[in-house]
């Protein structure tokens, strides 16, 4: 490239498959181990190193230590929403896996995309504020209106800390398996933090699988009309 930043070197980083998988791992936006981020990728722990090592070096990570262990967590939501976006242009161009199991259906209803709600239930969430004009959208801008801002209040969650973050409030993020715009941005990350402690929804282990309850459905359901 003769001019503008060097996407190669971005794309050769998240191009090789154990790479690719050790990142699609992190999108749980939990940090996880070496040991656990070698198992995802099917390849040894010294291996796992040599790849962790260069997509920290290329900022795409965070390695974080605890006590003797050092974990690793995706650098911050813009390497997520490239990850996601990457994922819905696959997806789009028929590149997809050929295994497929029980869980891909649950992914596709609900999972967590690094800190909020994707999938079906993502759609459902983000139209729905639309719909309701909690949220609008200027000049490609998506923006908290003042009837969502009391909205947001009277469901529980602390606006003002919200705002106070130098982070965006509301992004839109492309959601891989619908190929549309879910919430993204600390007001997705709140309300998902605020629908778990409300017990509408739990984290499968180990999977990026959200689950609903039952009476956390009708829950969400009512609060967001599809």
């Amino acid at each position: 490239m003769k001019d503008g930043p060097d996407i190669t070197r971005i794309a050769a980083l998240i191009g090789d498959p154990a790479r690719a998988n050790m990142l699609i791992a992190l999108l749980s936006g939990k940090a996880l181990t070496v040991t656990e981020l070698s198992q995802e990728a099917g390849i040894t722990l010294q291996t796992a190193s040599s790849h962790l090592a260069k997509l920290d070096e290329g900022g795409l990570l965070i390695p974080r230590k605890q006590g003797r262990h050092k974990y690793f967590a995706l650098a911050n939501d813009e390497v997520a929403h490239i990850l996601e976006a990457l994922m819905g242009l696959a997806a789009g161009s028929g590149h997809v896996r050929s295994r497929t199991g029980p869980r891909d259906a649950e992914l596709r209803k609900a999972r967590i995309c690094y800190n909020h709600l994707a999938g079906h239930k993502g759609i459902q969430l983000y139209d729905s504020l639309l719909r309701q004009h909690f949220l609008t959208i200027k000049n490609d801008e998506l923006i908290l209106t003042q009837m969502g801002a009391n909205f947001v209040r009277d469901f529980g969650i602390d606006l003002d800390a919200l705002q106070a973050k130098k982070s965006p409030l509301c992004r839109d993020c492309l959601d891989w398996s619908e190929r549309r715009s879910h919430l993204a941005g600390n007001l997705g990350r709140a309300l998902l933090t605020q629908m778990e402690n409300l017990g509408w929804i739990s984290r499968v282990p180990k999977t990026r699988i959200i689950r609903f309850t039952k009476s956390g459905q009708a829950a969400f359901d009512a609060t967001f009309q599809p």
